[in-house]
Formats: C-alpha cells, structure tokens, sequence
C-alpha cells in the first residue's frame, strides 16, 4: 500500500509539472526538442513529420512481447504499441530491449516509448516519466513440482533466478539477503537456468510466470502474488512533455472504448483463459489503479 502511494505521487509529481509548464508557457506549446543523455528526444511533432516512431518491447517476454517462429513481434504490449503508431499516422519501428537497458534507451533517446513490461517505481521515475499505467503486476515465483517453493521463507539458503533490472532483482535484493541471487541478461538465459537446473526457482512479474509455466509442465507458480500491487506504464525520456501529454490522453481515450479488455482477449485469453476475475486482476483501463 506504501508503494501504490508513492507511485499515486509519483503520477501526481507528473501532472502537476505538465500543468506548470503549460502555465509558463502562456499556453503555448513545448520546445520543439530537448536534450537526454547522449541523444535528443523527439517530441510529437517531429515523429509525426518524421513518419515513424521507434518503441522499445521485449522480443522474448511471452505473451507480452516476443518474436514469434515467423520473425513476427507479437503480444500484448506490441498490440498496444501498434494502436499508438496508428493513432499518431505514423510507421511503427519496434525495438528490442533488455529489461536493465530499458532506461538506457530512454536516456540516449534510441526509442520514443518503452512499453517493456515497466513497473513504475520512484527510483526509476527520477531517471524517465512515466504515463498513467494500462496493466497492474505483482511478483510471482516458479519452480520444479519436485521441489516446489511455497514460501519465501523456503527460500532462503537457496538460489533464486532473477533478470538484471527488474523488480524481483530490487525485492530479493532489499528484502530477502539470506537468498542468493543467479542472475541474467534475457529472460530466455534465466528460464533455461531455472530448466536446467542451476537455481532452485525464478522469479519476475507473476503473470509472466503464470504464462510460462502453462506452457511447461513439471514447474508451477508456487508464489503467485509477492510484494505489492505495481503498476506497468509506458515510459518516455524525462522532459520530453509533449509525447507525455499525448500518451496521457491516449490512456484516457483508450479506457472509453475498453481498448485494453480487447487487447487481452486478442494477446492473453489464449495463454490464461477467459477467467474474468484473472483479466479484471490484470488489465487497467484509462490508467486508473483500482
């Protein structure tokens, strides 16, 4: 609960700056670029003239973002990142990343949007600005049915399989010192660890979790909620207002047609099933946090 209103503050922080800028400004519009760490961001207009906006998404985070055996991106953040590219009349260019890197992007301006599975934190909010959320996430943990952690507490003196940059790395990390942390790259890396048997469970958003082990026998989700509830949230380059304020009113537009209820059936339901109870658990519309 803490967190969620540190991450409302967060969103608060945000809004009022939009509001401030537009006030000293006297109403007028954002300069026409500004300058990230090793690169300019580009604002609104410049994508649109530019015809083209480049996104940066998981390319082996089923089924939110990956590559499917055709070369195709597929899932539910690409679907999402194609319905941005379509209401600004522009080509979308997807990009893959890393989860450690995904501020990087943003940073040195080599993507417009993340829209990677982000969680909102307030660290991360310090270094990029965040839109209002379209998916809400917890941590969750898999493991072998041979050896099937219940509990945190069952976890320690044993190793954990985390990806660099993520939250379950952050959590463990603070949380839980007596677990000793294998960690990886790509998600692909760390659930061939976790197969071949190089640590004792992994552990990362639960509905990604959840997914893969639908799609693997032998390992099940033994902690299907951990920590808080988070919220997921497109990311562009701090100061960049202009793309900001577009996404925000995008959000909002999208909630009035349930865009991301369809997005779910059309990229989730066949993973998870049309539990609706596990949708409404999932899915946020027009970036309200119940």
């Amino acid at each position: 609960m803490k967190l969620l209103k540190r991450i409302s503050a967060v969103f608060a922080a945000a809004a009022m700056a939009l509001a401030l800028a537009g006030c000293n400004n006297g109403g007028s519009s954002a300069p026409e670029s500004g300058n990230a760490s090793g690169g300019t961001f580009r604002t609104v207009d410049q994508i649109k003239e530019s015809g083209e906006i480049k996104i940066g998404v998981f390319s082996d985070k089923n089924p939110f973002g990956y590559v499917d055996n055709e070369g195709n991106y597929k899932g539910y953040d690409v679907y999402f990142a194609e319905r941005i590219a379509k209401d600004l009349g522009v080509k979308l260019n997807l990009m893959p990343v890393e989860a450690a890197s995904r501020v990087e992007f943003l940073e040195t301006a080599k993507v417009d949007i993340i829209l990677a599975n982000f969680t909102v934190t307030p660290e991360r909010a310090e270094k990029v600005d965040f839109a209002p959320a379209y998916m809400k996430v917890a941590l969750g943990v898999v493991s072998p049915d041979s050896a099937m952690i219940k509990s945190v507490d069952e976890l320690k003196g044993k190793t954990l399989i985390v990806v660099k940059g993520t939250t379950a790395e952050t959590y463990f990390t603070e949380n839980v010192p007596d677990v000793k942390l294998q960690k990886y790259d790509e998600y692909n890396e760390a659930y061939s660890a976790l197969q071949d048997g190089r640590g004792d469970a992994f552990s990362t958003d639960n509905t990604e979790v959840l997914a893969w082990a639908k799609s693997n026998p032998g390992f099940t989700v033994g902690i299907d909620s951990l920590g808080s509830t988070d919220a997921i949230a497109p990311a562009v380059t701090k100061g960049n207002e202009t793309l900001l304020k577009w996404l925000t009113d995008e959000i909002t537009t999208l909630g009035e047609e349930q865009f991301f209820h369809k997005n779910y059936d059309e990229t989730l339901a066949a993973v998870y099933g049309d539990d609706e109870t596990y949708k409404e658990n999932l899915v946020v519309e027009g970036g309200k946090m119940d």
